[in-house]
């Protein structure tokens, strides 16, 4: 599947700061380490409705790691799926009267747009879920090999009970696991499991699905296995950070990260596990399922996209927050005093500048911090002006190169 364009990402002057990031799995900020190439896999969209600010939070954040990580001299190997088949998506296909493959496709596309337009860097693969379902089922079989499996009604599960780390990643008790599994698309109260759980590997055909042929007869593949396949094979296990929203945590992550111990032998399966944070909207976690979403398409169309990229960069990417209209009319105003700032013949010195929103950045993405001192900025340039010819265009490659943010 093809990715989106990437845009020009400017080089800097000077030495970068190292990255240190929150790793879910240690509880705490640590340094991240790479070597010449950084590689990171973010979990993507189900594409069955329009990309929202919730989704585009998660992708800005982790776009900002690469950044960091570019700035610092590493080339950045970026892999991420679309789960283009999977039963919400199957769900409103049926729902609506439309083959779900053309709407897997459709609502993909206006992705790519989204993301290309709020300057989001490209991964290096960019995988639906239909095209390696092979590459999946023979990890499916890799773990049945090794005694990890068993079926249901001709389903294959992964026993909970052969997964050594397993909570290693949230720091969940039992029982949170068990409601949080109920929640998020397990299925705790199935008949015939060993252990509630236990999580579904393969599903086998149902009537009116779509289906692969496998060892294990007809189906598809469940979902935490498909990131577990397409991490493996593009990254290897032990590759930098595995992102996503705080959703994933658990099960989504949990899950991952015991297939791919069991499968590579190598633990931790990712070096961390970053989350970004939940955007609500009318008090409610921004979802699919409520409705209650405010759509990236439509934002960029009626504002300028470098506004809709400064609301979220306003909010650490590790909080959760509630949107409303009057945080994006603060962002065109600052975008509006950082562009007259940067148009100046002239303005103060940006060296300082320069070097403050690096140490923010590389303090746990701190974007609110950097934005602040951009402020500052150009608050002084604009009131006082400057002498320094070059700081215009030094302050222009830097918004652009570390917040993604063109002046």
């Amino acid at each position: 599947m093809r990715s989106w364009s990437a845009p020009d990402v400017p080089g800097l002057p000077g030495t970068a700061v190292p990255l240190r990031l929150y790793d879910t799995a240690a509880r705490q900020v640590r340094l991240t380490e790479p070597g010449a190439t950084a590689r990171m896999y973010v979990c993507g969209i189900t594409p069955y409705d329009a990309t929202h600010l919730g989704h585009a939070n998660t992708y800005l954040a982790f776009d900002l790691v690469s950044r960091v990580w570019r700035d610092g001299g590493h080339e950045v190997h970026f892999t991420q799926n679309a789960t283009d088949v999977d039963d919400p998506l199957l769900e409103r296909a049926e729902q609506t009267g439309q083959d779900w493959r053309e709407l897997a496709e459709r609502e993909i596309e206006l992705f790519r747009t989204d993301m290309r337009a709020l300057r989001i860097l490209p991964p290096r693969e960019y995988v639906g879920v239909t095209e390696v379902v092979d590459q999946v089922a023979d990890l499916i079989e890799q773990l049945a090999d090794k005694g990890l499996t068993y079926t249901v009604d001709e389903d294959v599960y992964f026993s909970v009970a052969d997964a050594p780390k397993f909570g290693e990643v949230s720091g969940y008790g039992r029982e949170e696991m068990l409601t949080l599994f109920g929640e998020r698309g397990g299925d705790p109260d199935r008949q015939g499991k060993r252990d509630p759980l236990d999580w579904l590997l393969w599903r086998a055909e149902r009537p009116g699905e779509p289906s692969w042929p496998s060892r294990f007869g007809p189906g598809r593949p469940g979902w935490h296995v498909e990131c577990t396949a397409i991490a493996l094979a593009n990254l290897g296990a032990g590759f930098d950070v595995a992102g996503g929203g705080s959703d994933l945590i658990f099960p989504h992550h949990e899950c991952g990260a015991s297939e791919g111990y069991a499968a590579s032998g190598e633990w931790p399966f990712a070096k961390f596990y970053t989350h970004a944070g939940m955007v609500a909207l009318d008090g409610e976690k921004m979802s699919k399922s409520r409705g209650n979403l405010v759509f990236v398409s439509k934002l960029r169309v009626e504002h300028d996209p470098m506004a809709v990229r400064l609301v979220l960069l306003a909010h650490h990417y590790r909080a959760d927050w509630e949107y409303t209209d009057d945080q994006l009319t603060a962002a065109e105003t600052r975008l509006e005093r950082w562009r007259a700032a940067v148009a100046l013949p002239a303005a103060p010195p940006a060296d300082r500048l320069l070097a403050t929103v690096r140490e923010r950045m590389a303090d746990d993405l701190d974007a609110p911090g950097a934005l602040a001192a951009l402020d500052a900025w150009a608050a002084t340039a604009l009131a006082e002006g400057g002498t320094d010819t070059a700081a215009p265009r030094l302050v222009r490659d830097l918004a652009d190169a570390l917040l993604g943010v063109e002046l």
